[in-house]
């Protein structure tokens, strides 16, 4: 199928594969121009690829169609990575209609600083484009990591802090949000608390 990106039809490509072991079925989504490059953020010279804003826009379409087009209907939407930062926006703004995710519940994780800079600063106009409120995103006049993250927990339910060394500028946002907070918790503990809050916090 094709996304419309920045009034741009783009290829989107749905790979399969599977983790027989286990029983999980893996799902991927591709495009040659954003995606078919030896580095995944930066040029050799460590610049931000140009085009990184319409690659998360692009990704954040692209994963919420192709759950679409599996016709799923997910309890949990965890978003990890800054890539994947516009995926609570566009569910909740640009997919409100759309009832396959009526009841599923976005959970953001936050890390430490992604990257230093900002992403283009047409991004904003791009995400208009799509029918956006520019005041619902006005963090987004400056993408930088953080503004990209302060919109991401504000569309999601829920926040796990996932760095103890997240930006303090990205922790006093959050703390003012009035929805659920996972404190930042070891890897031996993780498994534990994050199903319990899931469970507690976020499907009660």
């Amino acid at each position: 199928m094709n996304l419309v990106i920045n009034d741009m039809d783009m290829p989107l490509i749905i790979k399969v594969a599977s983790i027989p072991r286990e029983r999980i079925q893996v799902y991927f989504i591709d495009n040659e121009e954003y995606f078919k490059r030896k580095a995944t953020f930066f040029d050799p010279d460590g610049k931000l690829f140009p085009d990184n804003d319409e690659r998360a826009i692009f990704f954040a379409k692209g994963v919420v169609e192709t759950v679409k087009k599996l016709n799923w209907s997910p309890d949990i939407i965890h978003v990890h990575g800054w890539m994947a930062s516009l995926l609570p926006l566009y569910l909740r703004a640009y997919y409100a209609d759309e009832p396959l995710f009526a009841d599923s519940k976005i959970i953001t994780s936050v890390y430490a600083q992604g990257f230093e800079g900002e992403l283009d600063p047409g991004m904003i106009d791009k995400i208009a484009f799509d029918g956006m409120d520019r005041k619902a995103v006005s963090p987004l006049g400056k993408p930088d990591y953080n503004n990209l993250l302060k919109v991401a927990v504000d569309y999601s339910d829920a926040v796990i802090l996932a760095s103890e060394d997240v930006p303090e500028d990205l922790v006093k946002h959050i703390s003012g949000l009035s929805k659920p907070v996972l404190p930042y918790v070891t890897l031996q503990e993780a498994e534990e608390a994050y199903t319990n809050f899931y469970n507690t916090e976020v499907l009660k």
